[in-house]
């Protein structure tokens, strides 16, 4: 299997991307996990920016071509590069993961909580 420039970027990539997940304080797994859902509402509705509807589309496009039966280079046939393109659909997926919820995690701590807003809101004139 031929690594090109690009292969080797995604690796970097993800590698940064591992690293900066193991740093202390940095979000953990179940975090990241349980994250998603409002992570996934917030970029549906247009309220988290960073994420666009189309690179959401390429990560759930990536989960669907890892779980479908159908594959562009079968197993059977080829076995190395077979697994080779789910490997690196993998690998983006991970670093994807990584990369969004980091972001997301981020973003959302520095929004106002419901409380803040309300006092905002209905604070009096003064």
């Amino acid at each position: 299997m031929k690594v090109g420039p690009q292969r080797i970027a995604a690796f970097r990539a993800l590698w940064r991307a591992v690293s900066q997940a193991r740093k202390p304080g940095a979000p953990g797994v179940g975090e990241r996990v349980s994250a998603l859902p409002r992570l996934v509402r917030a970029a549906v509705a247009g309220h988290y920016p960073q994420l666009s509807r189309g690179r959401l589309g390429l990560i759930l496009l990536g989960l669907a071509y890892l779980v479908s039966p159908i594959d562009l280079v079968p197993e059977a046939f080829v076995a190395l590069l077979g697994l080779g393109d789910d490997a690196v659909v993998a690998l983006w997926l991970g670093g994807a993961f990584l990369a969004e919820t980091d972001r997301f995690l981020a973003w959302e701590r520095q929004q106002p909580t419901m409380v803040d807003r309300h006092r905002v809101v209905n604070q009096p004139p003064a």
